[in-house]
């Protein structure tokens, strides 16, 4: 992998994220010359780690998940040394903490899950009716269903109670959708609680940064060119900051949503989630186990010590807490997550140390139904646009996105001209 220019390219990817970095490695792979240009340092968009006095940031808290289909196409799983979320959550709710686990991969707690101890009889029968449902239906009738409801109707129209929701269901898809009133498509939110049943959902040792790192790592020499930002979408190809011209048959947006309609005018930009992860660090971890824990007040949508998910997270002898909130840092709101995090974690944190906060804004699309899964790329002769915008807000939406554009840039090619 080098950032010296390749020779004059068939196609011009914009944008080394995770969607980009799938579009140029198809397109590669079929004999394409391909330039693939990354206005940053490094790939990997929003999924990208930092390194700070020996700890291991990344962007935003992130999990993978291992039963993705392009995840689990494209990747080298055990290169990636992942390690493992406890299967369940904890969450504090007004009535005290909740644990709740799946009892197929720890059945020595299952009699946690007996009705009354955590949960409602009839709430427990209708999580346990949603989640076989979702684990053994075939993909294709998840995807294929009418997306009319919103999550928050789904819950209600499967007969989970409001408490059961509010205390413990909100405050957990609250960290997955970004989002508190549930107004994600329940399409979207049936086909994500399928991939957690299904899979694992871990850590990889060097951080999320390692999964666009592997995919790079597979692109032919000369390929990638970074701190190469893109000014303009042309007639003849694009228009670099610098001032220089690349000229191309194709062109693939594989950027932001924001960014997309900026260089293509007339793509619509869906409005985005905001989120803001602080970095904690500790003389001892809060929680001695690698459990996410939730926050019925939405104070902070999650927390988790992620030392304990995997040491490489943190230097010898200290803890790192990651916690997640709604919308933009702003002051004091620091302190008081830590307050929260103090009650949360029944213990003191006077002596906690911010190591890093991070904003992500757009981290993912709004998905109020009804969402379409996938969109066409297409969007004119010769132009294109990917992206987890142009189909699912998650690592699978961007995935196969990418592959998505690949392929029609690939049909496109081949057709016979008029």
């Amino acid at each position: 992998m080098s950032d010296q220019p390749p020779h004059t390219p068939d196609t011009v990817v914009v944008g080394a994220g995770l969607a980009g970095l799938a579009c140029a490695l198809d397109l590669c792979r079929a004999g394409r010359r391909v330039a693939l240009l990354e206005a940053s340092d490094g790939v990997g968009g929003r999924v990208r780690t930092d390194r700070l006095d020996g700890f291991t940031l990344d962007r935003g808290f992130q999990v993978f998940n291992t039963s993705y289909p392009q995840v689990k196409r494209r990747l080298d799983l055990k290169a990636l040394r992942l390690r493992p979320f406890t299967p369940g959550l904890l969450a504090h709710t007004a009535d005290g903490p909740v644990r709740l686990c799946d009892p197929t991969r720890r059945p020595a707690e299952a009699g946690a899950l007996l009705p009354g101890r955590v949960l409602p009889a009839r709430d427990l029968a209708a999580l346990g009716v949603i989640t076989a449902r979702d684990a053994v239906l075939p993909a294709r009738v998840l995807t294929r269903s009418p997306d009319t409801r919103s999550t928050a109707a789904a819950l209600a129209r499967a007969g989970v109670s409001p408490g059961t929701v509010d205390g413990v269901l909100r405050p957990f898809l609250a960290g997955v959708f970004l989002e508190d009133r549930l107004e994600t498509s329940a399409r979207f939110f049936h086909l994500v609680w399928r991939t957690m049943v299904r899979g694992t959902l871990c850590l990889p040792a060097d951080g999320v940064g390692a999964v666009p790192a592997q995919l790079a790592g597979g692109l032919p020499e000369g390929v990638l060119r970074l701190e190469s930002p893109v000014q303009a979408v042309t007639d003849d190809g694009v228009l670099l900051a610098d001032g220089r011209e690349l000229a191309a048959p194709s062109v693939v947006v594989a950027t932001d949503a924001a960014t997309a309609a900026r260089l293509l005018p007339g793509v619509a930009a869906p409005a985005g989630r905001t989120v803001t992860t602080y970095y904690h660090a500790a003389a001892r971890p809060p929680l001695d186990e690698p459990t996410l824990v939730v926050d019925s007040t939405l104070r902070v949508l999650n927390t988790c010590v992620l030392s304990e998910v995997t040491s490489t997270y943190a230097p010898p002898g200290t803890a790192l807490v990651s916690t997640s909130v709604l919308g933009d840092d702003r002051p004091g709101r620091g302190e008081e997550v830590l307050r929260r995090l103090g009650e949360l974690y029944g213990t003191g944190t006077g002596d906690w140390r911010q190591v890093a906060a991070y904003t992500v804004r757009g981290a993912l699309p709004v998905m109020e139904p009804p969402w379409p899964l996938s969109r066409t790329t297409r969007l004119g002769a010769g132009r294109y646009v990917c992206g987890d915008h142009r189909a699912t807000g998650s690592v699978q939406g961007a995935l196969a996105s990418g592959t998505r554009a690949a392929r029609e840039v690939l049909a496109d090619a081949a057709a016979p001209p008029g």
